[in-house]
């Protein structure tokens, strides 16, 4: 093979240079280019292609690149996209999804997404009336609360949801942490630690290769940057702007989880309201309340089942409920006020604020409910697409929703002065003769929108799990088929116990409207933060633009919020109180698990050091493959060293694997392992990169142990450890490249070998007469081979050798080492740290999921090292 040329690390490649063989280096300074081609036939050249690896950075540049249907694959943190486009349609992408599969996911979306907008109507009007507000003989009111109503469900989740928002998916994914990672990337500014982010900007690499509205964005952002670079540099330079930019989307997240915990109370609370109008209002309240906690208690217990079980009946039961809102309204319209359409005129806000002034302004924070639940159409888009999203709300749900509006105002309208106060809810528009059905389909419907607010929850826990902002949880997959689907038990008891709480603790639906209506509007103002910097730095439009989307939903969104605020004393502190205490539990977890990470870089031993001992490393090599479990992506763990310091002993083989989380989606299963050789080839020593996206379940264990061996026995058989010229090892770093576990197969088949029993103690038998001939007896053992693929050339003996030992090991089985440590502020630290560390950091660690359960191992098979950390 000819030597690569030594060239500047900042210039490209001369086009047209041939390949070297299979693979081509380029090697100058401490920047390395390099790029292999899986498929060779039928192409003449490389046009022109270059991935830089800086030192630290990992700062990525990107050049065109023709390699066939093949691409390349690059040695940093990310992988390139084999078939973005492709990929876009399995997940139900933008384009080439036929118009059948778009309604369908339109209408399983009515059951998913809508559930908890569409019982909005049952609060409304009650919450919104709970002020110093009163009925007059003009109207006014009511029709003022309508025009509200009506334009707030326009702007909001129409306008700015349907129309905006939702196109700021992240590679498919919606939801506040997906906004962040994409700005991440973008900015390449992010305060997570290296294992639980990218190393490079993906987006750049997909920017090539997708064609189409990639490579014109990718265009846009070099003609007209200006303001995108201008944003990137000051979110780089400052610490303060990321910290505020990773508290805001904290602040999102704990909002959301507090919506889990009060919109089933509020949903549940307000579809059982319906009995008040059946009974004398000294008796209702004994029935009430009973009945709600039953529903709820019963809601959470059913968690564990999955919803795929009872998932096929959401979709009818919405559309149900939807349908029977707006017969009810078209009735109430014709029926009782047909010219209540005029409302639909702004002006009648004007007079409602006019009229009512602090009492209206107060009312707001009633009003702003029937926007509850539009965060979902984002938070749930990666369980469907945009179009679907789109398609239900515009033709089903917000008409239903108007109609229904308007029908209730319509009977109001005409009944100015009721008998009590708690008459004016939704029940009381509904006819006598079919109010017990209604009633009903209602308590379905509220059971479906709290089903989907808290599995959002629960991926949303998921998520901030995965980027290492939240202790680890046990995560269950309850759908084998069905992606997205999972329960966390200490989670769901969590939220049951707070949801009965605030049920039994306010008791009526003015305090759990407060409490839910500041949870609602803090997420989407937070939203609208944030999409005013995707606006600019994902997007590449004009930073007036930016300004004009955060001023105009911003104004909105803060008038309700400042209502919602006022509001404080009356079950507006419920939320924020929730907020304030998940905040302070990532963030302390968020600070443990950086200083902790920095402790681990600094106590890091030198490969220098597994060099200096001898050729054999001094120690014992016992048959087997031993996995030790890592933080770092380069340099040996502080516990390797410490293990064979106190133990001088290792498996034959051995992998050192970081469970790395980066900030998209999903990691295709082909780009997953990310392999590399530590020290000369006789050592049989390897690094493992695993790569999960924040959406990504981990395997079981036998499978994840089938392509952890097949992806280290891809990178021994397509000779990726060669590095042509380089040198083999480094101390700073370590060159690895991206295989596909699925181009080699592994066969295990069980085996039988005949063995002698162990007989009677050596000891014993040197005093004792001789024993009778040990019986031999049959021993099940596992056969490990290798397939090759079928075109591959026959690798040569070294390979080969290498390739026998792995299987060697594979069949002597498994063993997991990982470190177990304990954490302590080190000496001299003030008061505050101490208490953070040693005590609230201490607390979470002990009481949440060790790395064992994240990585799905068998606990026969491991052995924990216990270390203390001093931070």
């Amino acid at each position: 093979m000819k030597s690569p040329p030594v060239m500047d690390p900042e210039a490209p490649p001369p086009p047209g240079t041939p390949p070297y063989d299979d693979e081509v280096w380029w090697a100058g300074g401490r920047s390395c280019q390099v790029f292999q081609r899986s498929n060779l036939v039928g192409a003449a050249h490389v046009l022109a292609v270059a991935v830089f690896l800086e030192s630290r950075n990992a700062h990525v540049r990107r050049f065109s690149c023709d390699l066939g249907p093949e691409m390349c694959f690059c040695l940093c943190g990310c992988a390139v996209s084999s078939r973005p486009q492709e990929e876009e349609e399995k997940r139900g992408g933008r384009k080439g999804v036929p118009w059948r599969m778009t309604l369908s996911l339109a209408y399983q979306s009515l059951g998913v997404v809508y559930g908890d907008l569409s019982t909005s109507p049952l609060y409304v009007y009650k919450a919104a009336f709970a002020e110093d507000i009163q009925h007059s003989e003009s109207n006014d009111e009511i029709l003022g609360v309508l025009s509200f109503v009506f334009w707030t469900l326009t702007l909001v989740p129409l306008l700015k949801y349907v129309c905006v928002v939702l196109r700021a998916d992240d590679h498919g994914e919606g939801g506040t942490f997906a906004l962040y990672s994409l700005l991440c990337r973008h900015a390449r500014a992010a305060l997570l630690p290296p294992g639980r982010t990218a190393a490079g900007d993906e987006d750049q690499f997909l920017d090539g290769v997708g064609g189409g509205t990639k490579k014109a964005n990718g265009n846009a952002a070099t003609l007209g940057g200006g303001a995108a670079a201008s944003v990137r540099r000051l979110l780089q330079r400052h610490k303060v702007l990321q910290r505020v930019l990773l508290v805001l989307a904290l602040v999102g997240t704990c909002m959301v989880i507090g919506d889990g915990v009060l919109t089933p109370a509020i949903s549940v609370f307000s579809a059982v309201s319906g009995l008040e109008l059946s009974m004398e209002k000294e008796h209702h309240k004994y029935v009430e309340l009973p009945i709600a906690c039953i529903i709820l208690v019963c809601l959470f217990a059913l968690q564990h089942y999955g919803t795929h079980r009872v998932g096929f009946i959401f979709a009818p039961v919405v559309i149900t409920w939807l349908l029977c809102i707006s017969v009810i309204g078209v009735y109430n319209i014709i029926h009782w006020e047909p010219t209540v359409y005029r409302a639909l005129s702004p002006y009648y806000m004007y007079k409602f604020l006019r009229k009512t002034q602090r009492g209206g302004w107060m009312s707001l924070g009633g009003i702003l409910l029937c926007v509850t639940g539009s965060e979902a159409m984002f938070a749930d888009l990666g369980h469907f697409n945009q179009l679907s999203i789109q398609i239900a709300f515009t033709c089903m749900v917000y008409p239903a929703l108007i109609l229904a509006y308007m029908g209730q105002a319509a009977y109001l309208c005409k009944h100015h002065i009721l008998e009590g106060d708690y008459r004016i809810g939704f029940y009381v528009s509904v006819p006598e003769r079919i109010r017990w059905p209604v009633m009903a389909i209602a308590i379905l419907a509220a059971v479906v929108g709290s089903q989907a607010v808290i599995t959002g929850t629960f991926s949303m826990i998921k998520q901030c799990t995965s980027l290492g902002c939240f202790p680890r949880v046990k995560i269950i997959h309850t759908s084998a088929k069905v992606h997205g689907q999972i329960y966390i038990p200490e989670i769901n008891w969590i939220l049951m116990i707070l949801c009965l709480a605030v049920t039994i603790g306010f008791r009526n639906t003015k305090h759990l409207g407060n409490a839910s209506g500041l949870a609602v509007i803090t997420v989407m103002l937070v939203t609208t933060c944030l999409m005013s910097l995707v606006i600019v730095l994902c997007w590449h439009k004009s930073i007036f633009l930016a300004i004009g989307f955060i001023v105009f939903f911003g104004t909105i969104e803060a008038l309700y919020f400042s209502a919602a605020l006022i509001k404080f004393r009356e079950g507006a502190w419920v939320p924020i109180v929730l907020a304030l205490i998940f905040i302070l539990i990532m963030c302390i977890w968020h600070y443990g698990t950086i200083k902790k990470y920095e402790f681990d870089v600094q106590s890091k031993v030198s490969i220098n050091w597994l060099l200096g001992l001898s050729p054999n490393l001094g120690i014992v090599r016992v048959r087997g493959i031993g996995l030790i479990h890592t933080e770092l992506e380069t340099g040996i763990p502080a516990i390797f060293s410490h293990f064979v310091t106190n133990l001088p002993a290792f498996h034959q083989v051995l992998i050192f694997m970081c469970i790395k989380n980066v900030p998209i989606p999903h990691v295709r299963p082909e780009e997953r392992f990310l392999v590399g050789r530590i020290g000369p080839k006789q050592y049989r020593i390897y690094r493992c990169i695993v790569r999960y996206g924040y959406h990504d379940f981990h395997k079981d264990d036998i499978e994840f142990e089938k392509e952890l061996v097949c992806s280290v026995a891809e990178f021994i058989r397509s000779g990726s450890s060669k590095l042509n010229g380089m040198p083999e090892f480094d101390d700073e770093e370590q060159h690895m490249a991206v295989v596909r576990s699925n181009s080699i197969r592994m066969l295990e088949e069980e085996a039988t070998t005949v063995e002698k029993t162990v007989g009677p103690s050596q000891a014993s038998r040197e005093i004792q007469s001789p024993s009778p001939s040990p019986t031999p007896v049959v021993v099940p053992k596992k056969r490990v081979r290798f397939v090759l693929p079928a075109a591959s050339p026959k690798p040569n003996a070294g390979v080969q050798e290498e390739l026998q030992e792995l299987s060697d090991a594979r069949e002597a089985g498994m063993a997991f080492i990982l470190g177990h440590s304990h954490v302590k502020a080190k000496s001299g630290s003030s008061f505050f740290r101490r208490f953070v560390i040693n005590f609230c950091y201490d607390f979470l660690r002990r009481n949440s999921r060790g790395p064992n359960y994240a990585v799905s191992i068998p606990h026969a098979s491991t052995l924990e090292v216990g270390m203390m950390y001093y931070i």
